[in-house]
């Protein structure tokens, strides 16, 4: 009887004992054999949101100088990225053809000249000849006849129509003239403006052959160290973001491959002639730049990040820990209906019924899509945060509401799965 009192008390203590220790052991295995999971902190910070976009360095504007006249180069009087001054000489066409016809119309200048006073003369004279026709008659009728005062009245006023029709010839010849001399004086290329020679499309000896088309001989373009634009094409989901920047002067950063150098703009323009590829909508948006000490060369192809909204000493939250999905296994209970497919299956619905909504309330639906969940890890489980976030950048998010502050661990991914608990 003793003995069985005996042995009954040692099992109770037995049980006591694993009892009390039953869960610091079944902790103990958990923490053991849970995931090591890779976790960020929650930051303080500022964020700005930006718009990515490509673009093409070019100038401001480009001036094409041609050819008016046609002719062989004779003269070349400058270079490839050559500066020069408004009216500076740039090539010279051989003049002589047009010199001759320029003293060719001098000379038929001067003889209608010459004709008009030759004309003049002879209205002179027919004029004191029908004065004293008309004396004489006045003197005595039987004098002289009524034809002969015909003849020198209507020889005077065809000499009179000769003088306008001889001084009509000189107008005539002073615009050949002109027209000779202009075409002289095209024989001379000028810059129309002051700039840089950025193309030069003609050599020494080369013929020009105007009288077909215009030929384009080089390629000016003015204040390239004062300011060059950026082209980008940015999509039509965007464009109303940098219409917003462009109102409040948000600054524009962009980089090109030439220089380990970020450069800096301003929207300057935004056009409205949009451009469908493959059912994709862009416009065409003008930024300005700064190039004092010429680095941005036209052509350059531009990496552009366009600043549209920012947010001041916000708490932030990694990126990553919005990606992250866990595994069901890993969630407390609460949780797994988030993780089990019974969200996917909501938002499936949702998605079908996005297709009857108004557009007022489809707005406000994916408004509602700024709703999220970040995972932080509780007595070995991970608990579900609900977020909500605001503006993003490449690393960090927004936080605007959600049970979080500075310095909570969220998880963004598993650094080791252990056998059982999956991956």
């Amino acid at each position: 009887m003793r003995t069985a009192l005996i042995v009954v008390a040692v099992l109770a203590a037995v049980a006591v004992l694993a009892a009390v220790s039953y869960q610091p052991t079944v902790n103990a295995w958990r923490k053991q054999n849970m995931p090591k999971w890779r976790t960020a902190d929650v930051t303080q910070g500022d964020i700005i949101a930006v718009v990515n976009a490509t673009g093409s360095v070019k100038p401001v504007l480009q001036v094409s100088v041609g050819s008016f006249v046609s002719g062989p180069i004779l003269e070349l009087y400058c270079e490839f990225n050559q500066e020069v001054k408004k009216n500076e000489l740039l090539a010279k066409i051989d003049p002589r053809i047009y010199q001759a016809q320029v003293d060719s119309a001098q000379a038929n200048l001067l003889t209608r000249h010459a004709d008009v006073k030759r004309v003049e003369a002879q209205l002179a004279q027919a004029r004191r000849d029908e004065k004293r026709a008309n004396d004489l008659k006045a003197e005595d009728t039987n004098f002289i006849a009524q034809a002969e005062i015909d003849r020198v009245t209507y020889g005077r006023m065809s000499l009179e129509a000769q003088l306008d029709l001889a001084k009509a010839s000189v107008d005539q010849a002073r615009s050949q003239l002109k027209q000779s001399q202009a075409n002289l004086d095209y024989c001379e290329i000028k810059s129309p403006v002051d700039g840089m020679v950025i193309n030069r499309k003609i050599d020494p000896g080369q013929t020009l052959a105007a009288q077909f088309q215009t030929p384009e001989l080089f390629i000016v373009a003015p204040d390239m160290r004062k300011k060059m634009h950026v082209h980008a094409s940015v999509d039509e989901a965007d464009i109303g973001l940098i219409n917003v920047a462009k109102q409040r002067k948000l600054p524009v950063s962009f980089t090109v491959d030439a220089y380990d150098q970020l450069f800096h703009g301003v929207v300057e323009e935004i056009r409205l002639s949009s451009t469908t590829t493959q059912n994709v909508v862009t416009y065409p948006v003008v930024v300005a730049a700064s190039n004092t000490d010429l680095k941005l060369l036209p052509g350059m192809t531009a990496n552009i990040s366009f600043e549209v909204d920012r947010a001041e000493k916000v708490l932030k939250i990694p990126n990553s820990a919005l990606r992250f999905f866990p595994n069901p296994q890993h969630v407390r209970k609460e949780d797994k209906p988030l993780v089990e497919g019974k969200a996917a299956q909501d938002e499936e619905e949702k998605q079908v019924a996005d297709e009857t909504l108004s557009a007022a309330d489809r707005a406000q639906a994916r408004a509602a899509r700024n709703r999220r969940h970040v995972w932080v890890v509780e007595n070995f489980q991970l608990r579900a945060v609900e977020v909500v976030i605001g503006l993003s950048d490449s690393k960090y998010s927004q936080l605007v509401s959600g049970d979080l502050k500075v310095g909570d661990k969220l998880v963004i991914g598993v650094q080791q799965a252990i056998a059982g608990w999956g991956s």
